[in-house]
């Protein structure tokens, strides 16, 4: 299509009508021409301030027209459905977040798109166990498949007491866990993409975007068509034709309170979304498949058990030094997920910016000189009033730590008790110094098993005998 017939495209009343009741409420974006090789995302009307909205079809006029140089093609809205969209903050305020929208990405290639309806198949399965129904719709995104959850399926009785994006990301990663062995048996069956397998993930963070119903594809010369479950086994890529789509109206449809029980069950295993604005971002385990990793030797070992991430063996460990040399359970929570998330911070920033804050280098800049400072050996962290330690303006409590280091250790690998044992055991092989030690601790105790905890844990649990800590890490334990 050249651009005079995207404009045409996009001046279609229904295209216009049902692309800005999907965007209502919701932080818009377009793609336009690229720049250097990379993506043009326009997210704002002017740049860096006003979040770009488009509520009504004359709202994606303006939009069309006022960008028109850089040639926009497709349209994009976040999971988020917000109260006001005035100011760039209003899109990282999580108490501006109205509802979220759960969606599961299935990207596929051209050769793959039957397996992408197939892995949708299975999604929808297990959603249907969990009693939804009319809340549930599909796109075509092109290449691939998006299934929702219609926000409005929530009940404000639950999001009264849950923030509609910790609901939304809980109940995707729940489900794909749910059906994690039938989604790798079929990743491994499905055509070898080398430059698009199969992939299915959750995608859900504080800015994600997905394409809006009816916006043409990136690049492919085909438009994005919502159909419910029971059009599953009848879908065509031919309904994606521009010039003549099927697209069915009903992804309005809803039941209110229908994804409640299932919402209940996800945030009680998941603990809620993994990235928040105001605190460092630390990317934690999501679950994420594809055909590239999808071999025999990949399925057996991810089935009895997943690696746990570098984030939570951090926590784990230096929550155990801080119990070894102050003895404060809860305390020593707070401490351990604190310096995992330094460390996560330190990785992708600059370490010297957090050691040594200072006017003007950000978070940690802040309120520096009324805040108490303890000290576990040569390694300072802040305290907050109430005795937590703290990052910025972020305590990290000890509800925090079982959320996102021992639930994760649980769902991952093995009863966190046992995980807390094993930690015990191990530092307790080494000389106190070495606890007091920053650098020590992270080059001889951490660094060493930061990759391999889990074996040990695993081990340890079918084992129960003490060679088993000496022949993993090389030495002695007390």
């Amino acid at each position: 299509m050249n651009y005079e017939e995207v404009l045409a495209y996009y001046s279609r009343l229904h295209v216009k009508s049902e692309i800005s009741a999907y965007c209502r409420s919701r932080w818009a974006a377009l793609e336009g021409l690229e720049q250097k090789n990379e993506r043009l995302f326009l997210r704002y009307w002017r740049r860096g301030t006003r979040p770009l909205t488009i509520n009504t079809s004359e709202d994606l006029d303006e939009a069309f027209k006022r960008f028109r140089i850089l040639r926009p093609r497709t349209v994009y809205a976040s999971i988020n459905l917000y109260h006001r969209l005035e100011v760039a903050a209003d899109a990282e305020n999580p108490s501006n977040i109205i509802k979220s929208t759960p969606i599961w990405d299935v990207d596929a290639s051209l050769d793959s798109w039957e397996y992408a309806l197939k892995a949708a198949e299975i999604i929808v399965s297990h959603m249907e166990k969990e009693g939804l129904d009319r809340s549930v719709y599909l796109k075509w995104s092109g290449r691939g498949i998006h299934l929702h959850i219609h926000e409005e399926a929530f009940s404000q009785k639950l999001l009264d007491k849950h923030n509609p994006l910790d609901v939304a990301f809980s109940v995707v990663e729940y489900v794909l866990r749910r059906g994690r062995n039938g989604l790798i048996n079929l990743a491994a069956k499905a055509p070898q993409s080398a430059d698009r397998p199969l992939r299915i993930e959750n995608k859900i963070d504080l800015k994600r975007v997905f394409t809006a119903p009816l916006s043409l594809h990136r690049s492919l010369d085909l438009c994005c068509v919502c159909f419910k479950p029971n059009n599953l086994y009848d879908f065509n890529r031919e309904w994606a034709r521009p010039e003549s789509y099927h697209h069915d109206e009903s992804w309005k449809a809803y039941e209110e309170g229908e994804g409640d029980r299932l919402a209940e069950k996800a945030l009680a295993e998941v603990g809620g979304c993994d990235g928040w604005s105001g605190a460092p971002k630390i990317k934690l385990e999501r679950t994420a498949l594809q055909a590239e990793t999808a071999t025999t030797e990949a399925v057996t070992k991810m089935v009895s058990h997943r690696e746990l991430g570098r984030f939570q063996v951090m926590g784990l460990l230096q929550a155990a030094r801080y119990y070894l040399v102050a003895g404060n359970l809860e305390r020593a929570k707070s401490f351990g997920l604190n310096r995992a998330v330094f460390y996560a911070w330190a990785k992708r920033y600059s370490r010297d910016k957090l050691i040594q804050p200072r006017e003007g280098t950000g978070a940690f800049a802040k309120h520096v000189d009324d805040r108490k400072i303890e000290q576990i050996g040569d390694e300072a962290a802040y305290v907050s009033p109430k005795g937590w330690f703290i990052i910025g303006n972020v305590e990290q409590k000890p509800s925090d730590y079982d959320r996102q280091i021992a639930k994760r250790v649980e769902t991952n690998a093995i009863p966190y008790d046992d995980a807390w044992i094993t930690a015990i055991k191990y530092l307790k092989g080494f000389p106190r110094t070495t606890l007091l030690d920053q650098q020590r601790f992270y080059k001889e105790i951490y660094s060493p098993v930061r990759d391999t905890f889990h074996i040990l844990m695993m081990r340890r649990r079918k084992a129960g005998q003490q060679k088993t800590l000496d022949r993993l890490f090389g030495q002695k334990s007390i």
